[in-house]
């Protein structure tokens, strides 16, 4: 395969006494750059730095809880019953104990984890429209959303089907000799095309103003990005063969949906203040 890429990493950088893996940077990463992205956000809304904080608290927690519970929830949900500690500890008790890291996340369940931290966080400690930090924090969401993915290249999951060709990416870990779709390098590859749009519309516009309209266009680009990149992904779970659409698929739908709603709203609801202006 001249044109294939070998794609046999090491599992992450050996710091003598501790391995940090190359996922777990990755979220690093996302959560260090979302920090420092929110932080400029705020101090261009003259909102004070330690309510910042408080934010990142949320979030993280929101994130990483709603991922892995999406994962499980939607994917592998014979843990609840099989091993339940496994659910929330980064350890396998079954068949035998073994460390395993904070592995499963779904993107579907982090982003209602990340809705429902904004919405607690608005309520308590902002005191504004739960869309108000909604719209802001989907520049950084999808800032980190592009080295997650990147995590998942490392990790060798979350992989693409065959290419049928010598052009590709041939995952050795996994025991292949034959090329796939990188299509988490795609997904990535989109989220920070999204990345850059949200950023020259909250930077060079005034559409930060029109409450709900940019979290409701992140939603509708996020989740067609997701549907149409499964396209090139295997199943993560075994899928009917008669089923028009995957699992991801069927659960990017309703997002789409929802994106579309809230854009409606925003539009109807900035038309209602000019009218009482």
């Amino acid at each position: 395969m001249l044109h294939a890429i070998q794609w046999d990493p090491s599992v992450g950088i050996e710091l003598g006494f501790i391995t940090l893996r190359y996922y777990s940077l990755m979220f690093l990463i996302a959560f260090g750059s979302g920090f420092y992205i929110t932080k400029k956000i705020y101090k261009n809304e003259s909102i004070p730095e330690e309510k910042l904080d408080s934010l990142f608290m949320y979030v993280v927690i929101g994130t990483l809880l709603g991922a892995r519970l999406g994962h499980v929830i939607f994917y592998q949900a014979e843990l609840f019953t099989q091993d339940p500690l496994s659910v929330f500890l980064p350890f396998s008790f079954v068949p035998e104990f073994e460390f395993t890291g904070f592995q499963g996340l779904a993107s579907h369940g982090a982003t209602i984890g990340i809705f429902i931290s904004a919405y607690l966080y608005s309520k308590k400690i902002l005191k504004k429209h739960v869309f108000w930090i909604l719209d802001r924090i989907v520049l950084p969401v999808s800032f980190g959303a592009i080295f997650v993915r990147i995590g998942n290249f490392m990790n060798s999951e979350i992989i693409g089907k065959p290419t049928n060709s010598d052009f590709g990416v041939v995952f050795v870990q996994l025991g292949e000799d034959f090329a796939r779709h990188p299509s988490q390098l795609y997904e990535s590859a989109c989220y920070a095309i999204l990345f850059v749009l949200l950023s020259v519309l909250y930077w060079k516009t005034n559409i930060r103003k029109k409450l709900g309209m940019l979290f409701g266009l992140f939603f509708v680009i996020l989740w067609i990005i997701r549907f149409v990149v499964e396209y090139s992904k295997e199943p993560q779970v075994a899928e009917r063969a008669d089923w028009l659409f995957n699992t991801g698929q069927l659960l990017s739908i309703p997002f789409i949906i929802i994106g579309l709603g809230v854009m409606y709203w925003s539009k109807k609801n900035a038309q209602k203040q000019v009218d009482q202006a």
